[in-house]
């Protein structure tokens, strides 16, 4: 990851003309994640409405909290008030699946609440961000049409594609008389965290293009760093607590994949509900959140998503690396 984001900074020149790519990542990342479970089989728990009612909860009133601040603190700039909203309502990453798993989480269960929050952020970014930017003047109705017409499609085509392959697999094995059915390998369930890796390449050319051709100032990027901290590291603690006191009711048959992790530590459903939990609510689609920042908000708003990509990658590089000391000390 931090080759990654080093590549797109020194060669911004080049892969920032590459920006049209993001949406088709950003569907490859949905597509690859969603295949990996049966809508059918989606299990939605306790946990799942909490995290989802605390992330668009958060998200709207630290947005009006900073907006109201403004009259204290003239250096909380309106890019600051959108950049850290967007830290909060950013959806679930594609990626954060496969870490759960590392971890020692539930993938099943996670992997069902980023089809959750995922479409919950189809509905309601065109909803809320008309409310707090709308640079062309347009109707409420007119800029929300506009921005659920590219968004909604972007976060729900995957989904529906995702379900048609299964759909259309199982019918055919069905007809030869076989008993298999769809299942995304190992190996192809991992292909949305090397699809965001190349991503964040491209969003960290965005970024340094736009610091270089916009005005701003060292407080406001400041605001942007450490507010980005904060969200991130107070996300991941506010999921660990839902997750540990509202756990999954069972296990599940994927609850310590022994596949993508053998030496999973957690062996109760609340210690792996900790985990998925913290991931749901603190790993976020930034790839996603970049893209809707430069595309319907300020843009060096961007800025604050793209603090939060350097400061999730710490958090999740500390949280493998504690975890691999726990397996080995488990020997």
């Amino acid at each position: 990851m931090p080759a990654s984001m080093l590549l797109g900074v020194v060669a911004f020149p080049i892969f920032r003309h590459l920006s049209p790519l993001l949406p088709w990542l950003i569907f490859l990342m949905l597509f690859f994640t969603f295949c990996k479970i049966n809508p059918i089989d989606l299990r939605l728990h306790r946990w799942h409405w909490i995290v989802l009612g605390l992330q668009l909860g958060l998200a709207i009133g630290v947005y009006y909290l900073l907006e109201i601040m403004r009259n204290i603190f003239p250096t909380i700039t309106p890019e600051v008030s959108q950049g850290l909203m967007l830290c909060l309502i950013m959806p679930t990453a594609t990626a954060a699946p496969i870490i759960a798993g590392k971890l020692g989480g539930s993938i099943q269960n996670l992997t069902a609440f980023t089809i959750l929050s995922n479409l919950s952020t189809a509905i309601v970014v065109p909803l809320f961000f008309p409310l707090i930017y709308n640079e062309a003047g347009l109707s409420f109705a007119t800029a929300s049409w506009l921005i659920l017409r590219k968004v909604s499609p972007l976060l729900l085509s995957p989904f529906v594609a995702a379900w048609l392959v299964r759909l259309i697999y199982d019918a055919r094995q069905h007809a030869l008389g076989s008993d298999k059915r769809f299942h995304l390998s190992t190996q192809w369930a991992q292909v949305p965290f090397y699809l965001w890796a190349c991503s964040l390449v491209i969003l960290m050319a965005n970024i340094t293009d736009t610091m270089l051709h916009t005005e701003f100032t060292l407080s406001m990027v400041l605001w942007l760093a450490i507010g980005a901290a904060v969200t991130c590291v107070g996300q991941f603690y506010i999921g660990h607590v839902v997750g540990k006191h509202w756990p999954a009711p069972n296990r599940g048959q994927d609850y310590r994949d022994v596949v993508i992790n053998p030496d999973a530590v957690p062996t109760t459903m609340s210690g792996v509900s900790r985990i998925t939990a913290g991931q749901a609510m603190g790993q976020k689609n930034t790839t996603l959140g970049v893209w809707m920042a430069q595309t319907y908000l300020l843009p060096m708003a961007a800025l604050g998503a793209a603090a939060y990509i350097v400061w999730q990658n710490l958090y999740n590089s500390w949280q493998l690396h504690q975890a691999a000391q726990s397996a080995k000390d488990c020997k």
